[in-house]
């Protein structure tokens, strides 16, 4: 997540440290998402069955503006 941060900062041209290296924002999305399958898979868990239930569960949320 901390290489996906920077690669955004770099992206929209807000400062970085210029002693990290960088990647694209693409490459450091299919990170995660590769990492995520792994840890879904060890623990059974079907990604797009838990998706629709969170997305369902996020659809009954009353949100309230700050």
């Amino acid at each position: 997540m901390g290489e996906l941060f920077k690669a955004i900062r770099k992206s929209e041209g807000l400062a970085v440290d210029t002693n990290s290296t960088f990647t694209e924002v693409g490459d450091e999305l299919a990170d995660i998402f590769i990492y995520l399958c792994a840890i879904a898979n060890r623990k059974g868990i079907r990604l797009e069955d838990a998706f629709r239930k969170k997305e369902e569960k996020n659809h009954q949320r009353i949100w309230k503006s700050i």
